[in-house]
């Protein structure tokens, strides 16, 4: 134990002998030196180390229900003279129509005449229009058989109404019994007129078609070239005849797809009892003023008039979406007192 604490004395002795023989400058390096650690401490001791951005609250739960994409629409069409079984979707036009349909048959686009719904006949109460109901079955009617006519008129009026396909194609949808046309039986409905008088008028809508046709003269024979649809073996010889005013709806089913000129196609509800109504009555209208007869013009016309207050405004409404017409102003005031008559009926 002596031995011990002897020893702890003599170290003691020993550091204050080293301490007393640092000069002045080294002792005072040491304390600096000291000090600096103790002050990088007591900053290390109190910077916080640096920490990630706070994550954004999460976004609230949707109100109602949950949005699903709309199933593709595909349809189902053949070749009205026979063919198998094809698919078409992603159509927004009757041109766009025929050139899907023109792709599944590797044909032309321009071999297509028209088209009916859910029958394979040259029927005019089937023709497609503007609207395909979402299960109807397309069949298409294509180039068959060209013919060449001499007609000479006897009377101001030929008795054939005209249409078009919507892609630069018209053709007759009627024939009136005991016409001057009547009495041609190679004129059948369903023929495409090509050209009148070696004039070609492919690309003419079914207005501007029955114009011409209205204005040869009468006496003077003029010559119509035709282009009847292709016919199935069990179909030759038919000379089908729409009967007047009873044009059958084209679209089954709840739902339509309205196909358009300008912009994307829509589904959307089937016409109510009085856009049925309305819309046949003014297609009546067409046919006696005009010498046409078009469903989806008919439809047009209904939508744009149905809700306005007066002929006036009905006028306007129709000139901006169908100012190529020109349509004269008896037939509008006609048009605006049957759509106010089927409005009367429904009250």
């Amino acid at each position: 134990m002596p031995g011990r604490l002897h020893h702890q004395r003599r170290k003691a002795r020993e550091l204050m002998q080293n301490r007393e023989a640092m000069s002045p400058q080294e002792s005072k390096a040491t304390e600096a030196e000291a000090m600096e650690g103790h002050k990088a401490k007591s900053h290390n001791q109190g910077r916080m180390e640096p920490t990630a951005p706070p994550l954004p609250p999460p976004s609230p739960p949707p109100t109602g229900p949950p949005e699903y994409p709309r199933p593709r629409l595909i349809f189902h069409t053949q070749l009205a003279h026979g063919s198998p079984t094809g698919r078409i979707h992603g159509f927004t036009n009757v041109k766009e129509l025929y050139a899907k349909i023109a792709e599944v048959f590797n044909i032309s686009p321009s071999e297509i005449l028209f088209c009916t719904l859910n029958s394979y006949k040259v029927d005019m109460q089937k023709l497609l229009g503007g609207q395909i109901g979402l299960e109807d079955f397309i069949f298409a009617h294509v180039r068959g058989e060209t013919k060449e006519v001499e007609v000479t008129k006897t009377e101001d009026a030929l008795g054939l109404t005209i249409t078009d396909n919507g892609a630069g194609y018209a053709f007759i949808k009627r024939i009136k019994e005991g016409s001057t046309i009547d009495q041609l039986k190679t004129v059948c409905v369903g023929d495409h007129i090509e050209a009148i008088n070696d004039q070609s008028i492919v690309g003419c809508r079914h207005y501007e078609v029955a114009k011409m046709l209205k204005e040869q003269p009468r006496g003077i024979p003029f010559t119509l070239r035709l282009v009847g649809p292709k016919r199935a073996f069990d179909m030759i010889g038919m000379r089908t005849k729409a009967p007047k005013s009873t044009e059958g709806k084209i679209a089954n089913g709840r739902e339509t797809l309205r196909l358009r000129s300008k912009g994307s196609a829509t589904v959307q509800e089937v016409q109510n009892e009085f856009e049925e109504r309305a819309t046949m009555k003014v297609d009546d209208l067409l046919e006696s003023y005009m010498g046409i007869r078009d469903l989806e013009l008919a439809t047009t016309i209904v939508e744009a008039g149905k809700d306005k207050k007066n002929p006036d405004d009905f006028a306007e409404a129709l000139d901006s979406v169908l100012g190529d017409f020109a349509f004269p102003d008896v037939f509008l005031f006609d048009v605006w007192g049957v759509i106010g008559d089927v409005k009367n009926e429904r009250n």
